[in-house]
């Protein structure tokens, strides 16, 4: 895993370049989600994980040519935040929303207006359910089910896999979201179902997963 976040941090400065070579960075988007969700006029949640380098995880819509809006919890230091911002200038991101209230009534504005919106989706949410992460109970927010099934957009699921040193794969596929008459249900099964998800991801590489933080309570 440190071997992973190293070789992450050193690709910062190097994702101008990453990001329009596709010998280096393959999208593999078998379903051709990238453009319908550019041209299907709806707008969409796009999500993801800590893994592999995820700053590329855009790259789908960077290339497709659609802006993209992403959640993001800010450096405590304002320097690092700084730079950070810096280096993903390439990435050609619409704007970030802050993490928390303020930025899901924000989401529901931008996506009312058919905004792309990513999210990483793999972190603790102390005000989100509990739900079974590797056999545990992890609690885990319902902000990506509970924007989709309000607002009837669609959700597309991308990770970014690294092959060897600074060549990936990122994969892109369609996450179906619950659909009943009852719709808290539906976001208690569907942020259950992006556990599994991601549970899935984490088990094929295990080594490419950031987490150093306490994803599960004591």
């Amino acid at each position: 895993m440190w071997d992973n976040i190293g070789r992450t941090t050193a690709e910062y400065p190097h994702l101008s370049k990453l990001i329009d070579d596709p010998q280096r960075v393959e999208v593999i988007d078998p379903g051709n989600l990238a453009v319908q969700i550019r041209d299907d006029g709806i707008g969409a949640l796009m999500i993801g994980m800590h893994y592999g380098n995820w700053e590329l995880a855009t790259v789908p819509g960077h290339r497709t040519g659609f802006t993209q809006y992403h959640f993001y919890r800010a450096p405590n230091n304002p320097y690092v935040d700084a730079l950070l911002n810096e280096l993903r200038k390439p990435l050609q991101q619409e704007g970030f929303l802050p993490k928390g209230s303020d930025g899901a009534r924000q989401a529901v504005v931008l996506l009312k207006k058919h905004a792309h919106i990513g999210m990483l989706v793999d972190q603790k949410q102390d005000e989100g359910i509990p739900a079974l992460f590797f056999g545990r109970e992890a609690m885990t927010t319902t902000a990506p089910a509970a924007l989709a099934r309000r607002l009837d957009v669609p959700v597309v699921a991308a990770r970014v896999v690294r092959q060897h040193g600074a060549y990936f794969k990122i994969f892109v596929h369609e996450f179906q979201i619950a659909k009943t008459e009852d719709r808290l249900a539906d976001v208690i099964v569907s942020t259950k179902q992006f556990n599994t998800l991601l549970e899935g991801w984490v088990r094929e590489h295990p080594e490419q997963w950031f987490w150093v933080h306490k994803r599960w309570p004591r």
